[in-house]
């Protein structure tokens, strides 16, 4: 595959403005990347901005924390999808998992894949804020679920990817999902470095700059 169709190009700041959605779509198409990936609010705009291309719209959902009831993460994920979405970056509900509550996290899990209704769902983790046995355990919750991606991070906790994290969870799936790296990827070396761990798809505001350096 490409290296541009490596990365879903990110802008999920709380204050992006129409123009910088139109110019992240702009750039999308022309340097042909996987998705935009934007908060919801953006994904009819998105659709349409990126008609005729194979560039798809992406969004988030229980984004940052993960921490939102079940039932509010699949209306969302639902809405999403009616709007336009093809893909769903979702959080896990980390404090479940830190807690050993397994059947918490699958059936959160479980409810945003029944909602998405066959768009692609990657569970983001927040590796930063787990331990590697909880990383594991993360990733083997989300291969059972038949989730496509396992992701590292948001971007908007404490750390984002690490070339460790992307080895381990690629170990942990076994080839049941993909992986995702995203969070502090800013240089073309940082995502051939995430490339090379295993990561299959890369998450950045960066992916110009990260295609330019090439």
């Amino acid at each position: 595959m490409k290296i541009n169709k490596y990365i879903d190009h990110t802008l999920l700041k709380a204050d992006a403005s129409k123009e910088q959605i139109k110019v992240l779509c702009e750039e999308a198409i022309t340097y042909d990347f996987a998705s935009v990936c934007v908060n919801s609010y953006w994904v009819e705009t998105c659709k349409k901005l990126l008609k005729g291309s194979d560039v798809k719209v992406c969004t988030v959902v229980g984004f940052p924390l993960g921490a939102m009831s079940t039932k509010a993460k699949a209306f969302e994920a639902r809405q999403a999808v009616l709007d336009g979405a093809d893909e769903l970056d979702m959080v896990i509900n980390i404090g479940a998992l830190k807690a050993g509550d397994n059947a918490a996290v699958q059936s959160d899990i479980e409810a945003v894949i029944e909602a998405a209704q066959g768009a692609c769902v990657k569970v983001i983790l927040e590796t930063c804020l787990l331990s590697k046995a909880e990383i594991v355990r993360g990733c083997e919750i989300c291969a059972d679920t038949k989730a496509d991606f396992v992701k590292t991070s948001t971007g908007f906790s404490t750390a984002g990817a690490t070339k460790a994290d992307v080895l381990l969870m690629k170990e942990a799936v076994k080839s049941r999902c993909k992986v995702k790296a995203a969070g502090g990827i800013s240089t073309y070396e940082d995502m051939m470095t995430m490339i090379q761990a295993g990561a299959d798809r890369i998450g950045t505001s960066k992916g110009v700059a990260l295609i330019s350096q090439k």
